[in-house]
């Protein structure tokens, strides 16, 4: 089932989005936490940086 999934994203718009997971601390508790988001391949370094 995952080959059909990977499969779909390599053709036509799927190629244009990147998934990317940050690392973020909380300021309250200290804690890591990973967000993650899908986002175009252009936008990538503008969500790793904020």
């Amino acid at each position: 089932m995952a080959k059909k999934t990977v499969a779909s994203l390599q053709k036509g718009e799927g190629r244009t989005f990147t998934k990317v997971i940050k690392m973020v601390k909380s300021p309250k508790t200290g804690a890591y936490t990973f967000v993650e988001e899908m986002v175009p391949n252009d936008k990538v370094k503008d969500f790793l940086a904020k």
